[in-house]
């Protein structure tokens, strides 16, 4: 345990050195100027209670930073201004790291807010005592959360926007297939103040697709992080909505099946990429070379820079997430750890200041094994690491959340019974 103490540790040190204390916003990822994104903040939010737990840093300072972030999101411009920080209670994805407000021209996001808020109920969860800095915690994560206008984000025919503009209104695709979305509607339904409508979970299973198996499928999505996300906060083992009673699987089992077809994918390495194999898997939304470089095979290939891969469909260019192993440690323990001691003895240049970087391609000529290295890390892959380490190890942020009665009343009215929430 020591080694996953260390990585916990240097994943969490991300939050406390790409900060800024005056107002909670957290960087998106190290890269010089980088803005602050509100799902990092969301879950920055929801590692302090892990800190906290593990004494890397005091309650006292925890409740600071906690407060900080929670008073700037409070009082900060809500409007349609170009410039505001959020709107109908939605914020911005991306944010300014001094004055907070919007910028990149980037939507008003209803995924990153939903992030955003998970971390303030685990915060509000955790931080449950009579001081009344505890107690402005909790008040203040109430208010925001029953400010977000959830049913103003779900258009006539059922489903959600993917985001907002002020200048163009709401994007043109909305959130259809099984994805991250689970989080949201969770959180959505179970509002006491603008809750999505009840068509809003079943239009959006009637449009998820299923992946048939050796082991017998699952709700297909390429991409690892989308069956991890909702999971980091939500403990849905045991749990069953109306389609996975059909099926005979809960979203945990879910998760558990598209890993191991993810390591299928990578030991059948249909593209012959280097390095891929038992040990090796784990494609994701990542950064990645931008231009054609030379594999290490000799051939010169057009690489893809940021995008979502994902297994067996793809997109596949090479490009892996290191941290794979780690975030999936919940769900299948040795192919975790096999995946994580094999690139720490096999790629060492990974690790710098004991904290893996976004992704790498080993595909790529280069000196040194590792091929491509990514230049920065990021904040969304460092909260996961604590996170879902932690959920391994104690349960910590699940429990924490099987407290929360906006997730308990979202887990039912999006027709979830059975396991826990039938226990409370």
């Amino acid at each position: 345990m020591a080694l996953l103490d260390r990585l916990q540790r240097s994943a969490f040190d991300y939050f406390i050195e790409y900060s800024n204390p005056a107002n909670g916003l957290v960087a998106d990822a190290t890269s010089p100027g980088s803005p602050c994104s509100i799902a990092a903040v969301g879950f920055g939010l929801s590692c302090y209670p892990v800190a906290v737990n593990r004494n890397w840093i005091s309650r006292d300072e925890a409740i600071t930073r906690i407060l900080a972030t929670l008073r700037f999101f409070e009082q900060s411009e809500q409007s349609r201004h170009v410039h505001a920080t959020g709107y109908k209670g939605f914020y911005y994805h991306f944010l300014d790291m001094q004055t907070g407000q919007r910028v990149w021209n980037c939507e008003l996001s209803v995924i990153d807010t939903a992030i955003l808020v998970a971390g303030m109920l685990t915060a509000a969860s955790f931080f449950d005592g009579s001081d009344p800095r505890e107690e402005e915690i909790r008040a203040s994560t109430a208010r925001l959360y029953n400010r977000v206008d959830w049913r103003w984000s779900q258009g006539k025919d059922g489903f959600v926007r993917l985001g907002w503009k002020p200048k163009g209104g709401f994007l043109r695709f909305s959130w259809k297939g099984y994805s991250e979305a689970l989080l949201f509607l969770v959180l959505g339904l179970g509002s006491p103040t603008f809750p999505l409508r009840e068509d809003a979970y079943r239009q959006w299973l009637e449009s998820c697709d299923w992946l048939d198996t050796k082991d017998g499928g699952y709700l297909y999505a390429g991409p690892l992080f989308i069956h991890l996300f909702p999971q980091a906060w939500i403990d849905l083992r045991g749990l069953a909505d109306t389609f996975s009673a059909q099926r005979g699987i809960d979203y945990f089992e879910n998760t558990r099946r598209a890993i191991a077809e993810h390591r299928r994918y990578a030991i059948r390495n249909p593209r012959r990429f280097t390095g891929y194999g038992e040990h090796l898997w784990g494609l994701t939304a990542c950064e990645g070379p931008r231009r054609r470089l030379v594999l290490r095979n000799g051939e010169r290939q057009g690489l893809m820079g940021y995008i979502a891969r994902g297994a067996p469909s793809g997109p596949d260019d090479g490009t892996v997430a290191p941290w794979s192993g780690l975030a999936c440690l919940p769900f299948s323990p040795h192919a975790g750890f096999d995946n994580l001691t094999h690139i720490l003895s096999h790629y060492p240049r990974l690790l710098k200041h004991g904290r893996l970087p976004d992704s790498f391609n080993p595909s790529v000529r280069t000196t040194h094994p590792e091929g491509w290295i990514s230049p920065r890390s990021v904040g969304l892959d460092q909260g996961l690491i604590v996170m879902m380490v932690e959920n391994f190890r104690t349960g910590l942020v699940w429990d924490l959340m099987r407290k929360s009665e906006p997730v308990r009343r979202g887990l039912a009215a999006s027709g979830f019974s059975g396991g826990w929430l039938d226990r409370v």
